[in-house]
């Protein structure tokens, strides 16, 4: 006899919340960004650009607008300045534990 509440694999839902973070992390060169905002630090965009080295700039220029409007990233500009740099938000800074993880169980997995 089978348990009531018991559940079976096709009665099992992701989280939404969870299926839109891994929607932006499953985004190509977003992880690695992250990464590098969360290592390294502000960026300028032509740091980010050496440090993700086989993301063209077209696509890393849209890549860091998706990310703005997700909340994670940040772009600042200075006043009386031409720098402008990119950020980790308070949200953004959030992601830390994921990115150490991730690093975690590469170092183990891989």
């Amino acid at each position: 006899m089978q348990n009531v509440h018991q559940k079976t694999p096709t009665d099992f839902e992701l989280c939404p919340k969870f299926e839109h973070l891994f929607d932006i992390l499953g985004k190509k060169w977003d992880g690695l960004i992250l990464e590098v905002l969360a290592s390294a630090g502000p960026q300028r965009f032509r740091d980010l650009s050496r440090s993700v080295t086989k993301c063209s700039d077209r696509v890393l220029v849209e890549r860091l607008k998706n990310l703005e409007e997700e909340g994670l990233v940040e772009r600042c500009t200075y006043q009386d300045s031409s720098l402008i740099e990119y950020r980790l938000t308070e949200e953004g800074e959030g992601l830390r534990p994921v990115l150490e993880a991730a690093h975690k169980f590469a170092d183990c997995w891989y």
